[in-house]
């Protein structure tokens, strides 16, 4: 158990039989009334952020959870495959787990989050960034810059579709972000 005041930035507690973790808090004192801690709760499991105000010194229980290095191994009908980097212990899980399936090459490394107490895999995060090779982008036609919208889709080495700039072609190699599966820049080698 913790208290309101031993709140920091990533902890994750139990609230409302599920688990969230702290983004952000902010304890308040106003000058009539009682001190209070307004916090931003994103669930583990879904993602969903929520604002919510705690009374001052009010009790929490702070669930442990733990993030292990895998490397990816393959996608079978069982899941995804996944070894322990120190360990060589190997996992299967499934593919709502991840933040971006669809941008997982072999061998790539990977932090999956489990809950300490229970051993349950709660996700699994990738490489903020990763650098893919374009297999498939339509070329682009030179001075068709005045629509709105100056991106084409292009398919990965993975098989993904990313929007990205007019310039690129097949067979470049381009950063994605993983968060959102946006197009950071193109990759010079």
């Amino acid at each position: 158990m913790a208290s309101t005041a031993d709140f920091k930035n990533g902890m994750c507690i139990h609230f409302k039989n599920d688990l969230y973790t702290i983004i952000q808090f902010q304890h308040v004192k106003p000058g009539k009334g009682p001190a209070f801690v307004r916090t931003k709760l994103k669930n583990v499991k879904t993602g969903k952020v929520i604002d919510n105000t705690f009374t001052a010194g009010l009790k929490v229980d702070v669930a442990r959870i733990e993030r292990r290095p895998y490397q990816f191994l393959y996608k079978d009908d069982l899941g995804y495959n996944l070894m322990h980097v120190e360990t060589y212990e190997q996992i299967s899980l499934e593919e709502s787990l991840f933040n971006a399936a669809d941008l997982l090459k072999d061998g790539d490394t990977v932090e999956a989050v489990f809950h300490a107490d229970t051993e349950t895999p709660l996700y699994v995060e990738l490489k903020p960034h990763v650098s893919m090779e374009v297999t498939y982008t339509e070329p682009g036609l030179r001075g068709d810059t005045s629509s709105t919208s100056s991106l084409k889709p292009a398919t990965v080495e993975t098989g993904a579709t990313i929007m990205v700039p007019l310039f690129i072609n097949t067979g470049d190699k381009i950063k994605i972000d993983t968060r959102d599966h946006s197009y950071v820049e193109r990759v010079k080698e």
